[in-house]
């Protein structure tokens, strides 16, 4: 409204109005307003949390199953519940609550067609099943196809996940997914793990572990202090390197665009890689002591 008033220009003028009453102003588009912002509002959330530094495979597998679980009970009361808080709004705002009537088309029927039997939606029912499941839905589809990829590291990995995993399986279990991340992990007939060994490490390390939070980052802390469980130590080593996310490449890009302006086109390409590292690392340089590198510096350089 506020173009419509200020504008001088008379089609900008025209085009606010109707876009004002005809759109913006209807009920329709609170209760979309309402959906997405259910919607996205649950994505987010999860998104963040995936975008952390220490975020580990085991815990983004469970939280994108607590979301995709989260859609489908959205998909099962999320309508009714949006349009209880599109009404409350709709009311404070000065909008009627109910959908517009729409003309029905009708089209030329058969002779042997039976027009008794034929049922015509309401604008509530055809604003459920055209605009809310189909968000829904695509929401839900693209979340399983995206991290479809995490499926099956669970499915290789997933035994080792947790101390409480490993003590649940039985030994024929366990010797299997041992022996079949040993293949997995066979490039041109080398190999980083061998099965049986690791079999015969976690069979001791689940009965003598001892860890506060049983999570991965622990479990790999604890394995480090001994020399006992070298096939071990390289599996969580591995599951540990899984990149969950893109964010920290798209951190080094961001800081990329910051360090290397037109200004700086002539740099080098090692001054480049030390000063995108330090921009990365900025929270670690903080806590560096600076003092202690002056003095090695100016010793190292000093003429004799």
């Amino acid at each position: 409204m506020d173009l419509y008033r200020d504008s001088t220009e008379a089609n900008v003028k025209s085009e606010a109005k109707s876009l004002v009453e005809n759109e913006l102003e209807k009920f329709e588009f609170l209760l979309a307003m309402v959906i997405w912002y259910e919607v996205l509002h649950a994505i987010n959330v999860v998104s963040k949390n995936l975008q952390s530094k220490d975020m580990c495979i085991d815990i983004a597998i469970k939280q994108l199953d607590g979301l995709i679980i989260y859609f489908k009970k959205f998909r099962d009361e999320g309508f009714e519940n949006a349009m209880i808080e599109a009404k409350e709004l709709a009311l404070k705002m000065g909008i009627e609550p109910s959908f517009r009537e729409k003309r029905v088309i009708r089209r030329n029927r058969r002779f042997h067609e039976n027009v008794d039997n034929e049922t015509l939606k309401t604008p509530i029912d055809c604003f459920r099943t055209d605009y809310f499941l189909y968000i829904v839905d695509q929401a839900s589809v693209s979340l399983e196809s995206r991290f479809a990829q995490f499926k099956e590291f669970e499915q290789i990995f997933g035994f080792l996940f947790s101390i409480k995993k490993l003590k649940s399986l039985n030994h024929k279990v366990l010797k299997e997914k041992c022996i079949y991340l040993e293949k997995f992990w066979n490039y041109d007939n080398h190999i980083d793990i061998d099965g049986l060994d690791l079999f015969e490490e976690l069979k001791m390390l689940r009965e003598i572990i001892h860890v506060e939070s049983d999570t991965l980052t622990n479990i790999l802390t604890y394995i480090k202090n001994f020399n006992s469980f070298p096939n071990a130590y390289i599996a969580y080593r591995i599951v540990l390197t899984i990149h969950v996310t893109v964010a920290t490449a798209e951190r080094s890009f961001s800081k990329l665009k910051l360090i290397k302006n037109y200004l700086r086109s002539t740099m080098s390409q090692e001054r480049l890689n030390g000063l995108a590292i330090m921009s990365i690392e900025k929270d670690f340089l903080e806590e560096l002591d600076y003092d202690n590198f002056i003095k090695q510096f100016a010793s190292v350089k000093a003429r004799k």
